[in-house]
């Protein structure tokens, strides 16, 4: 009775199951823009994980970001410009391996407002951005 009920679950588990994956999106030793990503030093480790929404047309100042982060676009379309004039254009989930201290300022360049979710790793109490002056 045991092995017939075991059975039973396991045809019905099995047949409602729905089977898990996973899919490298990036994986990179450089930044968006070929720049070789620099050798990290945690000593502190600290990871900040942030989402940025972006309103339609709207175009963020330009800022720089001292520590490693990357990026994952849920909504909308963004476009990332460097001051040496590098332009990515990022579409519904793309991801992004992020330049470091290198100005430059994202803009919704789409229909809709941008989402990005951004992940920061530093050390505990780096800044994750600075503006320009």
């Amino acid at each position: 009775m045991i092995k017939y009920l075991v059975a039973l679950f396991a045809s019905i588990f099995s047949v409602n199951a729905v089977a898990a994956t996973s899919e490298v999106l990036q994986k990179s030793q450089a930044s968006w823009n070929n720049t070789p990503i620099k050798q990290m030093n945690l000593e502190n480790p600290e990871i900040t994980v942030v989402r940025i929404q972006i309103p339609k047309g709207e175009k963020l100042a330009w800022h720089k970001h001292p520590i490693l982060n990357v990026g994952y676009l849920t909504k909308g379309e963004l476009t990332v410009r460097t001051e040496k004039g590098e332009v990515l254009v990022l579409k519904v989930g793309d991801p992004i391996i992020e330049v470091i201290d290198t100005w430059h300022y994202g803009e919704s360049t789409g229909t809709e407002d941008a989402e990005i979710v951004v992940v920061y790793v530093g050390n505990k109490g780096d800044a994750i951005t600075e503006l320009k002056e």
